[in-house]
């Protein structure tokens, strides 16, 4: 089972990619780090994707960063459910 993968919520809107990987590299190897940009205007949608590299890095993230203040605001991280096909 992977569960490498975190879903990333309530992000402030001036995290990027890099700022995003940054706050999880505490949590342990950042393997990528992705905000969400809506197509039209290119601005976050606030929330982001982070993949860690073990099962127990990505546990760890959840623990320790769910509910995290990042520039005033409280994140919420979990364990990314599958794509749904559309």
């Amino acid at each position: 089972m992977n569960n490498k993968k975190l879903f990333v919520g309530s992000l402030p809107w001036g995290v990027d990619d890099a700022k995003l990987g940054e706050i999880f590299a505490q949590a342990g190897n950042v393997v990528s780090a992705q905000v969400v940009k809506d197509r039209e205007t290119g601005r976050s949608r606030g929330f982001g994707f982070v993949e860690m590299s073990t099962d127990e890095e990505a546990q760890n993230a959840v623990k320790n960063l769910n509910g995290a203040d990042v520039d005033g605001r409280k994140i919420v991280v979990n364990i990314a459910r599958p794509r749904e096909d559309r």
